[in-house]
């Protein structure tokens, strides 16, 4: 059976007893009246007939099961669509959607929740427009999860969500902030275009990727970046940026459609992506892409001691006036004053090859290391 209507007023009790009946759901532009809410179903007052309703329970924990497959395509929704517990007992019903689910370009009013739902089959709510709070929270996406051109006019709630295939958020719009703490993204995600306009920042404490070896979530890193930034918060917009960077250089080092290539072309990709050693070496582990300056600092200290353990090697060092016996501290101060560049000149290394040599490099390295900590610094601690 199906339920299909089109360009007609529709009520929810009409759409709640069709979900009971099992019957397909096809709705094209039309407007949902009253309150669509499953909790209805489980109401011996509402009158409904239930005898085809799938529902498993667990103790007080009721799942309910929508085998058919649901399509709103630009519909209206005028007061709240609830696929979830109420908001007093909200673990007491889960649904699971085991066939795709569609709101395409609809418009909710009202609220929207979705809460512990399960949807086995595409959830795509592409071009959809949420006037109220919309929330996902503890959500499964099995297969495709779609928000593409979604506008979030109220705040937005997809914390514990777990999207085991792709997720697309392209070119969606966060009126007033958007939660994905604790959100798993298993596979492909997509956060480009996204843009928040109320001077908020999403909250993703927690939140994982993964697929982070192919640089999945550098779309995501970009758009927390961006909220950041106009919210003010300058501090957490430079982690967001060095996570950004970070997923980039993944994304180079593997390419587009990793995966799908054969054995021989992921070596070669490999092997041609080593013009990106200097990029790993330089940019994300010794400086952080200008974002951790104590990495630079820890490097300088590490350089230090190292040389000076060769420096205070017997034979190393010589003194310009007298003798003394070189020390561990002697190969530090005379390692320290060469990698600063300052030569006071009451030491020298060895006329052999090989300390010459060291003491040239740690200059180089002295000179090149210590304009890099100002540059991280001043980057660091001078935004705004």
């Amino acid at each position: 059976m199906e339920f299909k209507r089109e360009k007609e007023s529709v009520s929810a009790s009409q759409l709640l007893q069709a979900i009971a009946d099992g019957d397909d759901i096809v709705l094209t532009n039309c407007t949902v009246t009253g309150l669509l809410d499953i909790n209805r179903l489980f109401d011996p007052s509402e009158k409904f007939q239930t005898e085809k309703l799938r529902v498993n329970q667990e103790g007080d924990i009721k799942t309910l099961v929508i085998a058919q497959s649901i399509v709103f395509d630009k519909c209206l929704f005028e007061e709240n669509v609830i696929f979830a517990a109420p908001w007093s007992d909200p673990d007491s019903v889960s649904v699971v959607f085991e066939s795709d689910t569609v709101f395409n370009s609809s418009i909710f009013q009202s609220q929207g929740r979705f809460r512990n739902a399960t949807f086995k089959g595409i959830g795509s709510f592409d071009g959809c427009s949420f006037s109220s709070v919309i929330t996902f929270r503890n959500a499964c996406f099995e297969k495709e999860a779609k928000f593409r051109t979604v506008h979030f006019s109220g705040y937005c709630l997809f914390s514990s969500a777990e999207f085991k295939t792709s997720a697309r958020f392209t070119n969606s719009h966060f009126v007033k902030g958007v939660n994905f703490s604790g959100a798993r993204f298993c596979s492909q995600t997509d956060f480009n275009g996204v843009y928040a306009s109320s001077r908020s920042v999403p909250a993703y404490e927690s939140v994982s990727f993964g697929r982070k070896r192919f640089g999945d979530d550098e779309s995501f890193w970009r758009f927390v970046k961006q909220s950041a930034q106009e919210a003010g918060y300058y501090r957490l917009a430079g982690d967001c940026f060095y996570n950004e960077r970070c997923a980039s250089l993944w994304y180079k080092f593997t390419g587009l459609n990793y995966e799908g290539l054969s054995p021989l072309k992921k070596v070669l990709r490999l092997v041609s992506s080593i013009r990106l050693l200097p990029e790993l070496l330089l940019g994300r582990l010794l400086f952080g892409y200008g974002e951790r300056p104590m990495r630079v600092l820890f490097a300088c200290g590490v350089i230090i001691i190292f040389c000076a353990l060769f420096f205070s090697l017997p034979g190393a060092l010589i003194y310009r006036q007298g003798q003394a016996e070189l020390s561990f501290f002697q190969g530090l101060y005379f390692s320290t004053i060469t990698f600063t560049t300052l030569g006071y000149g009451d030491l020298y290394p060895s006329t052999e090859g090989f300390y010459r040599h060291l003491a040239m490099t740690e200059a180089i390295a002295g000179g090149f290391l210590m304009a890099l900590f100002v540059v991280c610094l001043a980057k660091r601690f001078s935004r705004g």
